[in-house]
């Protein structure tokens, strides 16, 4: 039985698509497009792919530690609790990230048994890897299916296959993959697959840059190019063997850094120190530019097209376009009010938005910041990002919602001295036992029960009841309940920010 794994890869930030997606909380974690957030919808986008001798094992999924909590609640909430999640300390981009899921695939084997294996066909543990993005919009599920079908082959014979997307515009935003005739298989595969996988699975030629207006219009007139989309289908041994031969330093970090690995809750949590190390790269540029161009006998690459409603809502100009429209071009998502307003995207999540006389724009709402803008420059929003990064503003890494392991919760005001939240914990979940040095808290129960832990006392409390926790006391906030717990929490003190957090115990192994 062939294992096919999904890895997502899920260590993005996507600052063109502020102020809905920060820093903390990327746009891989948002609904852009259906009722699914983007993380679930690409887990849930190999479930159902049924292929005779191929078992779908649990998503490998990668993503950076400060948002590890709600990756592993988005899954648990699709059933997919038995997604193994690797955590990066630091982004490295997606060749370190690919390198990290490849050996924790392969399990305790090094690189160099790994790489030996590679040329002697697939070994026990060596699964086919399907790297997926976890911020992309795949719209037609079955025709991404038959691409996987159709590549699989190709994968098992050793080759690193990619995915190309049939352009339907000479697109400017995404780089190009050139193709050649039908690429050759040995053996085996050759004969498990015949003239379909002949006819669909093409030489690469090369990958280019992201090209002028008018050198796009040549590639697709050509028909001899394809979008690159940043899918990929290896077997994890092959993986290792390329990083190997094309960026040892990629390589050695990954592997020192998956030597030194802690299982953490839900969580593989791999030594930071020799993961920073570790060069930051692409795949294209770490290894796939390299191989198209100095490809030997042992290791080689191969694209299939896809035509598959493929987009990887790189901006807001791009959630428009997958988006669902009504007769003037608008795509709306949350409550809006439109008069003579065409082609625009408006995006609400907290409050009624009126547009009068738009058109071709971009208005985004949230609690804390507005983004109005013309649809052709949405490209430059990370220059605003940037900007705002620059100054320190706070919208740039959280919402004012901010999730956590045990709920979460919403800064309703502040000012010189004072902070209003609204905390919500989920049934049976608890907070750190934590002190604070600088600041004292007042707690009124609004909705659940509670069990509060002030110094030596524990009491509960019940709707409409309170509590004062005063500066230096250790104190914990739990809900035994079976609905959530919804409290306001007062804040008042000399400093508020969320460092101020002594913790001494944790159920989910956080530190101070």
């Amino acid at each position: 039985m062939i294992d096919l794994r999904p890895v997502i890869l899920s260590g993005g930030s996507g600052t063109r698509l502020w102020p809905l997606s920060r820093e903390k909380h990327p746009k891989q974690l948002l609904a852009l497009h259906g009722e699914a957030t983007m993380l679930q919808a690409t887990a849930q986008r190999v479930a159902g792919f049924r292929h005779e001798g191929v078992a779908v094992g649990a998503p490998l999924v990668v993503c950076n530690e400060e948002y590890r909590f709600v990756t592993a609640e988005q899954l648990r909430a699709i059933g997919c609790a038995d997604a193994r999640i690797v955590l990066e300390p630091v982004g490295r981009n997606t060749a370190p990230a690919l390198t990290l899921a490849a050996l924790v695939a392969l399990g305790s084997e090094t690189n160099a048994t790994a790489a030996a294996s590679a040329d002697a066909g697939p070994a026990a543990g060596d699964a086919v890897l399907l790297v997926m993005p976890a911020d992309h919009v795949v719209g037609d599920t079955a025709a991404f299916h038959a691409a996987i079908s159709a590549g699989l082959p190709a994968a098992l014979d050793g080759a690193i296959v990619t995915f190309g997307i049939v352009p339907d515009r000479a697109e400017t935003g995404y780089g190009y993959i050139q193709t050649g005739g039908a690429a050759g298989a040995s053996g085996d595969a050759r004969q498990a697959d015949g003239a379909k996988r002949r006819s669909e699975v093409l030489e690469l030629r090369r990958f280019v840059e992201k090209p002028d207006a008018e050198t796009a219009a040549a590639y697709v007139a050509s028909g001899e190019y394809l979008w690159n989309s940043g899918l990929f289908m290896l077997r994890a041994s092959v993986w290792s063997k390329a990083i190997e031969r094309f960026d040892p330093q990629i390589a050695r970090a990954c592997r020192e850094a998956v030597a030194g690995a802690k299982v953490d809750i839900d969580f593989v949590r791999v030594d930071a120190d020799a993961f920073r190390a570790s060069p930051s790269d692409s795949i294209d540029y770490a290894v796939m530019e390299k191989l198209a161009s100095e490809a030997g006998k042992d290791l080689r690459a191969c694209v299939v097209p896809m035509d598959a409603g493929w987009s990887d809502v790189g901006a807001w100009d791009a959630v428009w376009q997958v988006g669902d429209k009504d007769a003037s071009g608008n795509s709306v998502h949350g409550e809006a009010m439109l008069e003579a307003t065409r082609d625009t995207l408006v995006v609400s999540t907290s409050r009624l938005v009126a547009c009068l006389g738009l058109e071709n724009a971009v208005v985004v709402e949230t609690p804390d910041a507005v983004l109005v803008a013309d649809k052709r420059h949405t490209q430059q929003i990370k220059n605003l990002v940037a900007r705002l990064k620059d100054q320190g503003n706070p919208s740039i890494e959280n919402h004012r919602k901010v999730h956590r392991p045990w709920g979460y919760y919403d800064s309703i005001d502040s000012g010189d001295r004072f902070q209003v939240k609204r905390i919500v914990v989920k049934p049976g979940a608890s907070l750190s036992l934590q002190m604070h040095h600088h600041r004292a808290e007042h707690w009124v129960v609004v909705r659940g029960t509670a069990r509060v832990t002030v110094g030596e006392q524990a009491v509960i409390l019940s709707e409409n009841q309170s509590t004062y926790i005063p500066i230096g006391v250790q104190h914990r906030l739990e809900n035994p309940g079976k609905l959530d717990l919804e409290i306001i929490e007062v804040q008042s003190g000399a400093y508020l920010g969320e460092d101020d957090i002594v913790r001494f115990e944790d159920v989910y192994g956080r530190r101070a």
